[in-house]
């Protein structure tokens, strides 16, 4: 059978062919060469010279880098600025003498100070003469004086106070922090209802201070330091202990009478047993549980002595009745002496402060009885 020249195909033959191919197409053309393999000594060093160039400019770059960490390293490191003073506070709360022991540099940060125990003395803002009755008497007169307690009894003294918006008031008594920063401000507003405001300080002492209890007193009772620190400092059994002069008393559902409780009817006619609220103690576990609680979940009545009665109500703690804690005149025993009776809004405390700190057997008897010296 004859073979078909490609140049003799009939028309047919196009119907056979996969495609059609143009006259442009029936050119010759250069032949197809791959890029991988360069045809001429010229295409063949385009790929070195690309190499080369990247390699130079990776060069430079490092010498760059290098040379700028080497001047960097060489400049001379700004001094820093000294820290600012340690600010001891637990949300508003804040500890003044902390803080300015710490701004002096003779305090340094660090853990909750481990004391003895910390004696909150509970005062106002218009209560700045009675401050100066107990610094003159009692109370520590100066920061030296609190950190010497401190040292010497492990009892650690604070006026314990709330924040005013008046901004005159608050000036005046920045004035007295200024002077002795004997203070433990707490989250409160001076118009806190005494149980809060007492919740409050439990909150902010907890917080600041790892103590073996808390104490709570009045700034109108003539104190003793020494002796309050031998009644705490004695072995105990119950690691949950409440120490006061224990009370009980009717309630009061007029509300035209003095000392009107509003929540009577979950009291019923009498009192539970309670502490009276010018001293009273709080060991470390106890104070632990009412800081650590959600503030609304706790009862609070009219008055903060009663309101802490409950709370000591629904915890398992040993009721410790303590009769010199309470004492309206001085004896070789008193650890505090006040006389509620009189003072009920009608004394002035001031005066009686200073009249027992000059009497011998107030400030300048020994912390023990002579015959309980001899048993020991």
């Amino acid at each position: 059978m004859p073979l078909h020249h490609p140049k003799h195909r009939h028309h047919h033959d196009e119907d056979v062919l996969p495609y059609h191919r143009s006259d442009d197409e029936a050119k010759p053309r250069r032949p197809y060469v791959p890029s991988s393999f360069p045809s001429s000594p010229a295409s063949a060093a385009s790929p070195h010279r690309f190499l080369l160039l990247f390699a130079v400019v990776c060069l430079l770059l490092a010498v760059a880098s290098f040379s700028f960490a080497v001047s960097v390293s060489r400049r001379p490191v700004p001094l820093q600025p000294p820290p600012d003073s340690v600010a001891f506070r637990c949300g508003r709360a804040e500890d003044s003498l902390r803080s300015f022991l710490a701004s002096s540099g003779n305090h340094s940060a660090g853990d909750r100070e481990k004391v003895l125990a910390v004696v909150g003395v509970h005062t106002e803002l218009g209560s700045a003469a009675r401050r100066a009755a107990l610094r003159a008497t009692w109370f520590p007169p100066n920061p030296e004086g609190v950190v010497s307690l401190e040292h010497g009894f492990g009892l650690s003294f604070r006026f314990v106070i709330g924040r005013t918006k008046d901004k005159e008031k608050m000036a005046d008594l920045q004035k007295e922090v200024d002077m002795y920063h004997d203070f433990l401000f707490i989250d409160a507003d001076e118009g806190t209802k005494p149980p809060e405001k007492m919740l409050a300080y439990f909150k902010a002492a907890y917080d600041m201070f790892h103590a073996e209890f808390y104490v709570k007193a009045d700034d109108t009772i003539y104190l003793r330091p020494d002796r309050l620190a031998a009644l705490l400092a004695k072995d105990r059994l119950h690691h949950r202990t409440y120490i006061g002069c224990m009370k009980k008393g009717p309630v009061v559902s007029d509300p035209n009478m003095e000392w009107y409780e509003s929540s009577y009817g979950l009291l019923g006619n009498e009192y539970f047993m309670h502490a009276s609220g010018s001293l009273y103690a709080l060991s470390s576990e106890v104070v632990g549980a009412i800081a650590t609680t959600y503030n609304e979940s706790l009862r609070m009545f009219d008055y903060e002595d009663v309101t802490v009665g409950s709370w000591m109500l629904a915890m398992n703690v040993n009721h410790e009745d303590n009769c010199a804690m309470c004492d309206s005149t001085c004896t070789p025993n008193s650890i505090a002496v006040w006389d509620s009776k009189a003072c009920s809004g009608s004394c002035n405390p001031i005066e009686k402060i200073k009249e027992l700190h000059n009497t011998t057997l107030c400030s300048k008897s020994p912390t023990l009885p002579p015959e309980v010296e001899e048993e020991e």
